[in-house]
């Protein structure tokens, strides 16, 4: 059920403004992925709500929940900048974290592609020595894309991978670097090590570096999606989160959930199967979508 769906359902039964309508709506956004916190604060916000009080008809209390969410969103946005951090010259370099199985390295080779038409020079870095056919994976993009790759035979350790991607974008002028990692949570501390001493590789090349560390989320994943977030953003500085499998907004809840949360901004999303259904994410585009038909724009 998309988003708006599940609205029509809940108010498709709606008699009055009372605790039920409020436990019914509570439950209807945590189903859609809004996270337990916000669909709490809406219920707490709406129970406040006058014109709430005085809606009779469904039409008009869609209309205060809608605007309700939307006032929540913008405002916990604020200070956000959606869009990507790049060198003000010389080399940008952007490392990607996240589980195995969200769509990371797919992720890496879309922006790739993405970039290199727009006339960059960009370097792969398969710094994934862990999970078994990472480094091919990222091999099978970077043909593709016609776009060159540093790696080393699997197993190997991470930051000499990275070490030798710097050197090579110094060396040869390349205006991207973008860094695969593994994504082994289960391991937190391993993980932590791993990523502070590929930072530290970094920065001692290229000072400013990372210029984005991008967490990729898979929109399908709801709540799961949201703990992954939490638990990476303990275990490095995360600058931007990129949403994959955004194609059906019946998720697109996510998005609520983890501006309200986790105050990291979402800056690419993922619509679809094809190389350039990998976009730059605008919020407001975007949560007229995720209403499209319920509100009275």
């Amino acid at each position: 059920m998309t988003f708006g769906e599940r609205l029509n359902h809940l108010l498709a039964n709606f008699r009055h403004v009372d605790e039920s309508f409020f436990d019914d709506l509570e439950e209807t956004l945590i189903g859609a992925d809004v996270g337990f916190e916000m669909a709490m604060q809406i219920s707490e916000q709406l129970r406040d709500e006058v014109k709430l009080q005085n809606a009779k008809k469904p039409k008009d209390v869609q209309n205060v929940v809608v605007q309700k969410l939307i006032e929540i969103y913008d405002a916990a946005g604020a200070e956000e900048n959606n869009q990507l951090t790049f060198a003000k010259e010389g080399l940008t370099v952007i490392l990607f974290v996240g589980v195995n199985g969200v769509g990371k390295t797919t992720t890496i080779g879309k922006m790739a592609n993405r970039f290199k038409k727009q006339g960059k020079k960009v370097l792969l870095a398969a710094a994934d020595t862990f999970r078994a056919g990472a480094i091919e994976q990222l091999n099978v993009w970077a043909e593709r894309d016609g776009v060159d790759i540093v790696k080393k035979p699997e197993k190997s350790d991470p930051s000499a991978v990275v070490f030798d991607a710097l050197k090579k974008a110094k060396a040869e002028n390349y205006d991207i670097l973008f860094v695969d990692t593994a994504g082994r949570l289960q391991n937190k501390a391993n993980l932590m090590n791993e990523l502070a001493k590929m930072k530290r590789v970094i920065s001692r090349e290229v000072p400013e570096a990372p210029h984005e560390v991008l967490l990729v989320l898979d929109a399908t994943t709801g709540q799961n999606a949201l703990t992954q977030a939490k638990l990476f953003k303990e275990t490095t500085d995360v600058t931007g989160i990129v949403l994959t499998k955004l194609d059906g907004t019946a998720r697109g809840g996510i998005v609520l959930a983890i501006r309200n949360e986790l105050h990291l901004p979402v800056k690419y999303v993922g619509l679809g199967e094809q190389v350039d259904d990998l976009r730059p994410f605008e919020p407001s585009e975007f949560i007229y979508g995720l209403f499209k038909g319920l509100i009275d724009v």
